[in-house]
């Protein structure tokens, strides 16, 4: 029987979890992470899921200490597998596994190679990304592709809608891959790192809006960062302006006066300083949903100028 040592968290290690129990692996010991306090725990849990069949799943601080280091070397598994496991794994780790080390990535390798590759894409307005396994190196997301599928990305899906698809493409590629990996037919396909692109991890912070940027950047980064993220932002009228959901309208035309906000028609825009109009879906201020209505209410027929980030 094929052994494994598992490094797993949210949706993308319970579902992956799930396709190697599928395939008959034995999974000697999970490693997951403790939720973060004060983060939107909106994923399903690996811990839960590995109680649920019986594994026995840890949660250590940092893996790469001796002690883990030796506890998994101890268990000989043939594979060891990272599936969005949060900590870089390292080469005593990695060597433990007598025949490789796998990940599962969120993208198509090598591009967005790095942290939150699905936000990455959504907010460079991609139309396409995907999942890849890949062999384990030093250096992330480097290694030679096992797998790959992509996805497509609407002009309208949210981070987390594309993450959805990105979840069942991984299963998907470690379903197909698996047979291959354990029987040693699979043939690896190296990466060309020149072909491709690094990205590091981000902040709520970077979720403030710059008014100063065309519509169709601004809807990207709404939609990069709308809930279950900490969302798009900005300050206006001495509050703090979400806005967690927009469209570019077709043949829309700006109204007087600058970046800003105002309502028409029942319905709420912004006019933006790079040019173009968004339609706000989905806002809030101070915490308070804001709609058309609502904004006539409080500021009257008045466009509402932002300020400028400088």
């Amino acid at each position: 029987m094929t052994r494994a040592v598992v490094f797993a968290y949210h949706n993308v290690g319970v579902r992956c979890l799930k396709v190697l129990l599928a395939h008959g692996v034995e999974v000697a010991l999970v490693l997951t992470h403790p939720d973060a306090p004060g983060e939107n725990i909106w994923f399903e849990s690996v811990a839960d899921t590995a109680a649920c069949y019986g594994l026995e799943a840890v949660r250590p601080a940092d893996p790469n200490t001796p002690d883990w280091v030796a506890r998994v070397a101890a268990l000989q598994p043939d594979f060891v597998f990272s599936f969005y496991y949060r900590h870089m794994l390292c080469d005593a780790l990695l060597g433990a596994a007598r025949r490789g080390a796998y990940n599962m990535h969120g993208s198509l390798l090598p591009r967005y190679r790095g942290r939150v590759p699905v936000n990455w894409a959504v907010l460079h307005g991609e139309r396409e990304t995907g999942a890849t396994l890949h062999a384990m190196l030093a250096k992330p997301d480097a290694g030679a592709i096992a797998g790959q599928m992509a996805v497509p990305i609407l002009p309208d899906d949210t981070a987390r809608e594309v993450f959805d698809k990105v979840t069942l493409a991984a299963e998907i590629v470690l379903d197909r891959a698996l047979p291959g990996l354990i029987d040693g037919s699979l043939v690896l396909r190296p990466q060309n790192l020149a072909e491709g692109s690094y990205f590091g991890g981000r902040k709520p912070s970077d979720g403030q809006i710059d008014w100063r940027q065309a519509a169709p950047q601004i809807h990207n980064l709404v939609r990069a960062v709308a809930p279950p993220y900490p969302g798009a932002f900005c300050p206006l009228a001495g509050a703090r302006l979400q806005i967690d959901a927009t469209r570019v309208p077709a043949h829309a035309v700006p109204a007087a006066g600058g970046a800003g906000l105002y309502a028409r028609g029942g319905r709420l825009y912004a006019d933006c300083g790079g040019g173009g109009v968004l339609e706000i879906l989905r806002a809030s201020l101070d915490g308070a949903a804001l709609d058309a209505a609502g904004f006539a209410a409080r500021f009257g027929e008045r466009k509402l100028n932002f300020e400028d980030p400088t």
